[in-house]
């Protein structure tokens, strides 16, 4: 099975044609992408159903949080896995195993504090993100099932999947996500409407998210097992500690990473947080509008993770042509997928609304919402894109830069600054703005990335090969093929 996994590893990073290749890794990661964002909207859908605005509200309000655990699992799985892709283009497995192991249990950890640290911290936590007198309780359900209860599975379940997709088994990495999303879109109406009391449907909600991601959890788990003891994932202490030069890799990605999206996330808690100054009914709005903007953004992201391991194998085997061809087809991919959003959101944005609530004033002010938000697609995508490249190609600080540029340094400002100028539309338009000038920014630091010694170094084709020892617990060696400027003299 072992030999199997490696031939078709190398068929999709090496000898496919890029169309194929990127098809083979973009398609599970959109799908999966899609999936985990209707299961979340399954939930604000079904508890709409109720149209009871203040539950709409409170489930809304949990959604930054919920992120947050997809973050933390982002430092572990994309720090882990961009390494991972690497080390396999530089024919190092061994340490790809270690790499992989030591960043399932990082995430482990990091989960387990966080969800220890909500639930101590909860109503702090719940007063920061706006949530008022008729939001509080169902808020406080459902950051109980979600967070504290499903925060561990789920954080596990997306480190998996992104390790799995390092290798170059994107559908068994997406299949797991599948699964506990259509769970979850199952479970829903039966928690929600048959097994609970009527008013408990928040609580529903949020027992259909946990055990969703429980069985995700499974899933994974088995696919481990079912790959054996010489697999590149593997969960088995007895692989060992990786290098200190991985572990600095893994936290030099992968951080980045969580901060980044955490930024991403904290915006969305400004925005509920200036917006529930307006009324209830602007932060339930709103909070559809987040939700189905999601729809684009996440198929951006799915394009996105399927590009990054063959960007990353690529860039340490020196490939430039290939590597080059699979930005370049990614990039127009994620680009025409949010110019179609635009025209499907402009024509139907009234009846993407009325999807979740049917209250007539809530639906016209999310369609109002909508068609401006919208706007930002492409520029939104463009910001990711250029995060989630340089990611690939291990440049973490480039990463944080643009990550913190964008949020900290020009969108919240935003926010306050066209709160201050236009009131609670400036709210929606801060966005396009902000992200015109984070586009302009990050095309041109990845110019002069390009042109930078770092690049050419590892893609130079005259770069000679060198043997470089790999240390083993043990006392045994390896000689792995690297180029011979990473050698340290």
């Amino acid at each position: 099975m072992q030999s199997k996994a490696t031939s078709s590893r190398e068929d999709i990073f090496q000898n496919l044609p890029i169309p194929s290749a990127l098809t083979k890794m973009v398609l599970p990661a959109v799908a999966s992408q899609l999936i985990v964002l209707i299961y979340n909207m399954a939930d604000t859908f079904f508890v709409g159903q109720t149209n009871n605005p203040y539950m709409v509200a409170g489930t809304s309000l949990i959604l930054p949080v919920f992120n947050i655990t997809l973050c933390l699992a982002g430092l572990a799985g994309i720090g882990g896995g961009s390494l991972i892709s690497r080390l396999l283009g530089q024919a190092e497995t061994e340490e790809a195993r270690r790499v992989s192991a030591f960043s399932l249990y990082l995430g482990l950890a990091i989960a387990a504090l966080f969800a220890v640290g909500v639930a101590v911290f909860m109503e702090p936590v719940l007063s920061l993100l706006g949530a008022g007198e008729n939001t509080y309780a169902y808020a406080r359900q459902y950051a109980l099932c979600v967070i504290v209860a499903g925060g561990i599975p789920t954080v596990l379940s997306n480190v998996l999947s992104n390790l799995i997709r390092s290798i170059g088994l994107s559908h068994q990495a997406s299949a797991g996500i599948i699964l506990g999303g259509v769970l979850n879109i199952a479970l829903d109406p039966l928690f929600m409407f048959v097994l609970l009391p009527n008013g408990q449907q928040v609580l529903g909600a949020g027992l259909a998210t946990c055990l969703s991601s429980c069985v995700a959890f499974l899933y994974f788990a088995g696919v481990l097992l079912r790959m054996g003891r010489g697999a590149v994932i593997t969960f088995s202490p007895a692989v060992g500690f990786p290098r200190w030069q991985s572990i600095v890799s893994v936290f030099g990605v992968g951080v980045p990473s969580a901060i980044t999206s955490f930024l991403f996330d904290l915006d969305y808690v400004f925005i509920d947080k200036l917006m529930v100054g307006y009324s209830d009914l602007a932060l339930a709005a709103v909070g559809i509008v987040l939700k189905v903007e999601r729809f684009p953004l996440n198929v951006g992201i799915g394009i996105c993770q399927g590009m990054m391991p063959l960007v990353a194998y690529n860039y340490t085997a020196r490939n430039r042509q290939r590597m080059e061809d699979t930005v370049r087809l990614a990039r127009r991919t994620g680009l025409l997928v949010a110019a179609v959003s635009i025209l499907l959101y402009e024509l139907f944005a009234v009846q993407f609304a009325h999807l979740f609530i049917a209250d007539a004033q809530t639906v016209e002010l999310a369609s109002q919402f909508l068609r401006i938000r919208v706007l930002a697609t492409p520029l939104m995508f463009m910001s990711f894109f250029t995060v989630y490249l340089f990611q690939a190609l291990g440049q973490g600080r480039i990463a944080l830069f643009l990550g913190v540029t964008r949020w900290l340094v020009l969108n919240i400002p935003m926010l306050f600054l066209l709160n201050a100028l236009v009131g609670m539309f400036g709210l929606v338009w801060a966005q396009a703005v902000a992200d015109s000038l984070t586009v302009l920014l990050s095309l041109y630091v990845y110019r002069r990335f390009r042109r930078s010694p770092r690049y050419f170094r590892q893609l130079a084709k005259n770069d000679a090969p060198a043997l470089r020892p790999v240390s083993r617990r043990g006392g045994s060696c390896i000689a792995a093929s690297v180029p011979a400027w990473r050698i340290r003299r």
